[in-house]
């Protein structure tokens, strides 16, 4: 039954129920205003999409098709001197990728020792850099601190230095006779020839405690293998001469990820640091308790682009080694390349290249799903 209202003026007004809307007769205001609502996000669509398509083309032309061509060629036996779509090229399918991953011989051993080296260089790099990052931006992020920006431009320059140049430098520096060998000296200790030790690190120390004979390992880690390797060779642990490189990359990201961290670090609310303050808590737990929390989604952003990163290191091995000593530097993305460039079979290159972009995509989701936010759920209330 209608209800009668009056208005400010005092005439009589109908409406419907309360809490039913107000239409004009038929029922069509809202829709009459809901349609050019719709109609305008549809030209604004349309108008971003024009505006980004410049961009679009350029991705399309320079990222996307190479990658469908890449993968094209992974299929094949190719040299690298025909054309690999007018049918000169030998189309082998999934031979490439059987080679590397289950066919006993010379290339998939290498593939084993170049994943084998980049994982433990994956698992050194990213969380030193990562823990180094964040100490220098909580040391230059300190009010009181004296010359911070002189600070922080000596932190950041080596990650703006070229890395040709820097590599070039390392190797002066750890060659048998050069300046870390002569401080080691300094103290009593015997460097060893960086760049020339093949040995593990892990063996050696194993060595070291009497528990495992490197020359002549027995037992399970012996006996046993995946990919071509023994378990010996995969648990030996990185070679001297990656550890090398190891100690480069980490002084040469540092520097950007600690810029991340200090741009997070001021981003949070001084309303937090204050209210902590006044609970008593010390520095320690401020840190625990409200500076990791909130820097949680940086936190990932820092670990995976190191992890990208890591798995992608071509020039330092480029310029320290090649793979030397002993294929103990050797990396997927460097093996990619000397396979293409050295061996002229680009069809195994761009194999070698597309497993390492699976697995990059495999570990990125993980890492995204263990560092996700696990809330308490709770149920309706009834």
């Amino acid at each position: 039954m209608p209800i009668r209202t009056m208005r400010a003026s005092g005439t009589p007004r109908t409406t419907g129920s309360p809490g039913a809307p107000d239409s004009a007769p038929g029922g069509t205001g809202t829709t009459a205003k809901a349609r050019p609502q719709r109609a305008g996000l549809r030209g604004e669509g349309t108008w971003g999409w024009l505006f980004v398509s410049p961009m679009v083309l350029v991705l399309g032309l320079f990222m996307v098709l190479p990658i469908l061509m890449a993968l094209w060629v992974s299929l094949l036996h190719w040299d690298g001197q025909s054309n690999p779509f007018s049918g000169q090229a030998d189309f082998v399918g999934l031979d490439n990728y059987r080679t590397l991953l289950s066919q006993d011989g010379l290339d998939r051993t290498l593939f084993a020792t170049s994943l084998r080296n980049n994982a433990y260089y994956v698992l050194l790099t990213v969380p030193l850099q990562t823990v180094l990052a964040l100490a220098l931006a909580l040391i230059v992020n300190q009010k009181m601190l004296r010359g911070r920006g002189a600070l922080r431009t000596t932190f950041f320059f080596p990650s703006v230095t070229s890395s040709i140049a820097v590599s070039t430098v390392f190797l002066f520096l750890f060659q048998g006779s050069g300046a870390v060998n002569s401080m080691l000296s300094w103290i009593g200790l015997k460097g060893p020839n960086w760049f020339a030790d093949p040995r593990g690190v892990l063996s050696l120390i194993l060595s070291g405690l009497g528990i495992v004979d490197p020359e002549r390992p027995a037992g399970m880690l012996a006996d046993h293998s995946m990919m071509g390797l023994s378990w010996f060779e995969w648990l030996a642990g990185p070679s001297v001469a990656m550890c090398t490189i190891i100690l480069l990359a980490v002084w040469t990201t540092s520097g950007s990820f600690m810029l991340i961290f200090l741009a997070a670090l001021q981003n949070i609310p001084r309303e937090l640091e204050e209210s902590a303050a006044m609970e008593g808590v010390n520095r320690r737990q401020m840190l625990r308790h409200v500076t990791l929390p909130a820097l949680c989604p940086v936190l990932f952003l820092v670990l995976t682009l190191g992890l990208i990163s890591t798995w992608q290191v071509f020039d330092q091995v480029y310029v320290m080694g090649q793979g030397a000593p002993g294929n103990t530097t050797l990396t997927p993305a460097f093996l990619s390349y000397s396979a293409g460039f050295d061996n002229a079979d680009f069809g195994q290159g761009s194999a070698i290249a597309f497993i390492l972009l699976a697995l990059i995509l495999i570990l990125t989701t993980f890492q995204r799903w263990a560092l996700r936010e696990r809330g308490v759920r709770t149920g309706r209330n009834r």
